[in-house]
């Protein structure tokens, strides 16, 4: 007695008109999304061009000013620590 149990498997019904439906919501929210950041992205930028063209000194130019109060500074400790390091070991201690 050869009898072929023939072992059915579960078929999955899925409707493709919902798949293709949540694709298109989900580019056209991907879409929605970036135009928002883009939108967003450019206001904060113009914002910021408008603000840098309100200012009295550049930033490039208070840059370069703090580099130079800086470099005088580093400078100034360097040359205070050379004069303490030279002086007699006596004269720091009051």
């Amino acid at each position: 007695m050869n009898h072929h149990h023939q072992q059915s498997r579960p078929t999955i019904d899925i409707d493709t008109r919902l798949v293709r439906a949540g694709a298109v919501l989900t580019a056209a929210g991907a879409v929605l999304a970036w135009t928002g950041m883009a939108l967003g992205a450019f206001a904060v930028f113009t914002a910021g061009r408008r603000m840098i063209r309100a200012m009295d000194v550049p930033p490039t130019q208070q840059a370069v000013a703090k580099w130079q109060q800086a470099k005088e500074a580093s400078r100034a400790g360097v040359r205070a620590w050379q004069e303490a390091s030279d002086a007699p070991n006596g004269s720091l201690a009051r």
